[in-house]
């Protein structure tokens, strides 16, 4: 038992700061904490994420959370004057610029409890570190800002913890500002993530009043006194709260009655509801993900961090809880099968290698065991690629810092040095196994710059960052552009490229040049093509034949996205080893529109028939048919060409709307919503990727540095015709095209 426990029990605190010197001048401390991890059982095992929108304090949330529980001994902040910066934001872009831009993994001890926590960046444009994040955990924390509430990435966050299943826990933080709601922030946890949500903690007090909370399941004041907030002092409920704390409650249990038979059955019954038995509700409920409990505190000003622990303790999953599969293949079949989650090693090893990151001593891999037990110097195998790779390196994760272990167990989250492989890929400890586990979801790239070296002698380290940078991200794409003779990098956004590009500067000593953004239009066909082609080439010996016919097609505009293949043939005409050909052919000719050289989308190629030859007929011959059928398409069909819309929430002070406004329909934006409160408002509209470029700034100068808007990929649609036009000419000089009509 640490110092830190001991004195929690001895003095019946969370913590003791004055103790924080004498704990971490032992040098033995990281290793009993190692030691301490290394021996748990399931239910003593919490692994979880803090998810939220930009600036709502998820990176303050954990630095508090790691003081409390004796992880770190000093408190720093995010934008802090001493220049240090925050734990987990280990980068020194992060602390120069105050924000998060890669997941962040440590661990630490609460009430005798291992909880691995991963922090998140806030940005759209780093969503990928998000997904890989939620992929590999068991329960999250979804932060939300008292003042700012429901904002776009906290929806998006949402919608990824719904894809991963994961329960959650809400944390409404900052009740400390100017404008904290609480009560509207419920309600648009309600409305617009449509939550089954209910306080299970009041505040005492908002804004500069802001004292401490009310726990509304125990029916119990707390206030966090002491020089950082680490003596938490029960207290009687304010004799002004009780009637407010008597309807949440009630609120609490109709929410939970609900959704929990067992309470709702004593509920109805008029039976004595007791605190274990609304917890109980609160535990089984939010592991279904049908009700979120939500708790308010403010993590600047050290109140409610404490509770929102035990909070993680009682109602969030142990790993034996959440049910993990994996997929089997036999024979020409994929079996689901349950993995089993004792910490024992009776069971083979299953882990998922769910991020790389290129460290000091080579390249690191994060892996969460689901089964099994793994040792250091054990073997495992890649079940994609079929490779077997030696551990010699086992560690646990403190932010930037390594902690070496010998062994790690189901449910843990760890990291290993020296494997080559690619993130997503699954690894066992029996050869040939066939098991592998699902990946995380990659979105498209949405935008792409032109990239090049300042000085010609740095090539050798601007290929070293791009290969480096690309393999950890799999969002952040790099490819020589044929067509315009240029290195193109593909991104989720203006500040995914831009920091990659100080990463390379920093880290390589490579200054590079940033092009004008590309957006990645797409072009699609707007009206059906019959196609019937013949490919007929005879040189002496063995020539090549081939016939295709069918139709291409439209898909629905909801699936403009996507690109289809059928083969509708029937009897022997086109043989079948000869289809794949024509599906090579067709998704070749995908790749590049004749219109501006963008990705065609959004269409289905039908193979209805076709005619082959005994001798001349090769699978090489289709491809070759079916790129001549497409290029008649491409100038013969009616095409047209989309562009990406992206939603944008803006949020700024009451005074400068109309000029935000203003600049949006500039832009030709389209406003779906706005909500004012507090003298702030939010604008929610739709704008063309294509020009959204430079409105950073535009904002910034038009509300004196106050405003702030995000944005996100919604669909793509038909762009205007003069943006058509612009597009379709630009390509055609680039690449010296002399076309006399383009047929609409």
């Amino acid at each position: 038992m640490t110092i830190i426990t001991i004195l929690r029990h001895k003095f019946n605190l969370n913590i003791v700061s004055q103790v924080h010197s004498h704990v971490f001048k032992n040098s033995r401390f990281s290793s009993n904490f190692a030691k301490h991890a290394e021996h748990k059982e399931l239910d003593k095992i919490r692994n979880i994420g803090i998810s939220a929108h930009i600036d709502s304090g998820k990176t303050t949330l954990t630095e508090r959370i790691l003081f409390y529980t004796g992880r770190i001994s000093e408190m720093h902040e995010v934008k802090g004057k001493d220049n240090v910066g925050a734990t987990m934001d280990s980068m020194e872009l992060e602390r120069q610029r105050g924000i998060t831009i890669q997941s962040a993994a440590t661990y630490t001890l609460w009430k005798d409890y291992n909880i691995n926590i991963i922090d998140t960046p806030g940005h759209v444009d780093f969503t990928v570190e998000v997904e890989r994040a939620l992929r590999v955990l068991d329960g999250a924390v979804l932060v939300l800002c008292a003042v700012g509430g429901v904002q776009s990435q906290t929806m998006t966050v949402n919608r990824q913890m719904k894809r991963y299943n994961v329960p959650c826990l809400a944390f409404i933080n900052k009740l400390d500002r100017l404008g904290a709601n609480h009560k509207r922030v419920i309600n648009q946890m309600r409305g617009k993530l449509n939550h089954n949500a209910a306080f299970i903690q009041l505040p005492i007090g908002l804004e500069n009043n802001c004292k401490g909370i009310v726990d509304i399941v125990s029916q119990k004041a707390l206030y966090f006194e002491g020089n950082y907030g680490e003596v938490v002092r029960e207290d009687e409920i304010p004799a002004d709260m009780r009637a407010e704390v008597n309807d949440a409650k009630q609120e609490l249990i109709e929410h939970l009655s609900n959704v929990d038979d067992n309470l709702g059955e004593k509920y109805l019954n008029e039976v004595q509801i007791l605190e274990n038995d609304i917890k109980d509700a609160i535990r089984r409920s939010c592991i279904k993900r049908t009700f979120t409990p939500v708790l308010v505190g403010t993590a600047l000003k050290n109140k409610g961090v404490q509770p929102l622990l035990d909070a993680v303790l009682d109602y969030l999953p142990n790993p034996a809880e959440v049910d993990n599969y994996a997929f089997e293949g036999k024979k020409d079949e994929t079996v689901k099968i349950l993995l089993k989650s004792e910490r024992n090693s009776k069971n083979p090893f299953v882990g998922l290698a769910f991020k790389l990151e290129a460290g000091r001593f080579g390249q690191l891999t994060y892996f969460r065991s689901y089964q099994g037990m793994l040792n250091k110097s054990d073997t495992l195998y890649n079940t994609r690629t079929c490779r077997k790779v030696r551990v010699q390196r086992l560690v646990r994760l403190h932010a930037n810092q390594m902690e070496d272990v010998e062994k790690v167990y189901a449910g843990d989250i760890f990291a290993v040095f020296g494997i080559d492989c690619a993130s997503g890929d699954t690894f066992v400890s029996v050869p040939n196994s066939k098991i592998s586990m699902e990946s995380i979801y990659v979105p498209d790239a949405v935008i792409s710059m032109s990239i090049q070296p300042k000085n010609s002698k740095d090539r050798d380290s601007f290929a070293k960052g791009m290969a480096r940078f690309t393999k950890e991200d799999p969002t952040f794409r790099f490819e020589f552009d044929v067509d315009n003779k240029e290195s193109v990098v593909s991104g989720m956004g203006e500040l995914h490229l831009e920091i990659y590009g100080q990463r390379l500067e920093r880290e390589y000593n490579c200054p590079i040049i940033l092009g004008k953004p590309k957006v990645s239009f797409r072009e699609i066909l707007r009206e059906p093509y019959q196609f019937d082609y013949l490919h007929k080439k005879q040189s002496g010996g063995a020539g090549q034949f081939a016939r295709v016919i069918g139709i291409v097609e439209p898909l629905p505009p909801d699936q403009n996205t996507k690109v289809e293949f059928r083969d509708e043939t029937v009897g022997t005409n086109v043989p079948k080893q000869f289809i794949p050909g024509v599906q090579k052919g067709f998704m070749h000719m995908c790749e590049h529109g004749q219109l501006s050289g963008h990705k065609v989308s959004g269409i289905r190629f039908r193979l209805i028939d076709g005619e082959h030859h005994c001798v001349d007929s090769s699978e090489f011959a289709f491809i070759l048919a079916t790129e001549g059928a497409m290029k008649d398409a491409f100038r013969e069909g009616s095409w047209q060409l989309l562009e990406p819309i992206m939603t944008v929430e803006v949020s700024a002070p009451m005074e400068f709307q109309g000029a935000i406004v203003a600049q949006i329909t500039k832009r030709g934006g389209i406003v779906l919503n706005t909500d004012a409160s507090e003298g702030w408002f939010t604008l929610v509209a739709e704008v063309a990727l294509n020009d959204m470029f430079g409105y950073s700034g535009e904002l910034r100068s038009s509300t004196q540095g106050k405003g702030e808007f995000t944005m996100e990929y919604c669909r793509y649609k038909p762009c205007l015709p003069n943006v058509e036009q612009r597009l379709i000419r630009d390509y055609q000089i680039a690449n010296n095209i002399v076309v006399a009509e383009v047929k609409n």
